[in-house]
């Protein structure tokens, strides 16, 4: 009974030197917790210096057709980390920090429209040794997609599209408000308290993450925080719907009942705009799917892939 009692003492001593842990090493613990996701997903992180002198930090695992995942506007690579660990059993994924976010290259003054992205990411690819590629993208990274796919139309063999940004049509959302009517924009955080209510904005179900951890991750928005708007005020500015009209390229929509960010009736003007498209909305789930419900998620696009290959 002794020896019981002493195995239980230190099992909870162990556990609340766990939970202490994000608290008295937060740094560390941050990239413990981001190497942890990371292996689980079979990802590795790399990077590469294009000969234009752009550096690109991704992720990678996998094997099999490319899959290449696109982040949206004031996130980075590992907000497609949890859900590729559902992915990378059947495709080669490559998950890069656009130029302008996470560790890749913060040019300044360039040009951050989607079409120029999606150059760059172009190069990046053929870097890569990648020529036909599968597209995913998230808010911001989805209209890099579809503008990847307008200006390499025969390079694009699927798009996978989650709550995506630039179809200015679309009813406005609360996001959209707030920026025209208050001069806010809820996705630029100045401070670790204005990163966590970012976090809340565009998720209504986000995975859980201790504070500090939270705080760590906020770190890089908040050092780039004139660059951001910069960002913004250009990608708010283009639209893709003329580029995309009629567009043949396979897309799976996926958006979250309830997102914040770009209202989900867009998904209806993006489905009529591409006529090889199919929708699935889901309950309950805001501006980030993959993150809020990865395993559904990736259970709806290996649906769709498989759909695919059956034509």
């Amino acid at each position: 009974m002794r020896i019981v009692k002493i195995l239980l003492a230190a099992l909870l001593a162990l556990a609340a030197c766990v939970a202490a842990f994000p608290y008295l090493a937060p740094a560390t613990a941050t990239r413990l917790a981001l190497d942890l996701e990371r292996s689980r997903a079979g990802l590795t992180r790399k990077e590469i210096t294009l000969p234009s002198g752009l550096r690109y930090v991704y992720l990678e695992g996998g094997q099999g057709e490319p899959l290449m995942l696109l982040h949206g506007f004031a996130a980075d690579k590992d907000n497609f980390t949890r859900i590729s660990a559902h992915l990378t059993s059947r495709y080669r994924v490559v998950i890069p920090d656009h130029i302008g976010f996470g560790e890749s290259s913060h040019l300044p003054d360039a040009d951050y429209r989607a079409q120029a992205q999606a150059e760059r990411l172009h190069a990046l690819a053929q870097a890569l040794g990648i020529g036909k590629i599968h597209l995913g993208g998230s808010s911001m990274g989805g209209q890099i997609a579809l503008a990847y796919a307008a200006r390499f139309p025969g390079e694009v063999a699927s798009l996978w599209l989650i709550g995506t940004a630039g179809i200015w049509s679309a009813p406005k959302s609360e996001l959209a408000r707030l920026v025209l009517e208050q001069g806010r924009n809820p996705l630029i955080a100045r401070n670790e308290e204005e990163f966590a209510q970012t976090v809340e904005f565009v998720m209504s179900d986000p995975p859980f993450v201790p504070r500090p951890i939270l705080d760590v991750m906020a770190q890089e928005r908040i050092r780039n925080v004139a660059l951001a708007n910069h960002i913004f005020r250009q990608i708010a500015a283009d639209s893709l719907e003329q580029r995309i009209a009629g567009m043949q390229v396979p897309a799976l929509i996926v958006w979250g009942e309830h997102d914040r960010a770009v209202h989900v009736g867009t998904a209806q003007v993006l489905h009529r705009l591409m006529p090889r498209s199919r929708v699935i909305v889901m309950p309950g789930i805001g501006h980030l799917p993959m993150m809020e419900r990865p395993r559904q998620s990736a259970s709806d696009y290996l649906a769709f892939r498989a759909s695919l290959d059956k034509n």
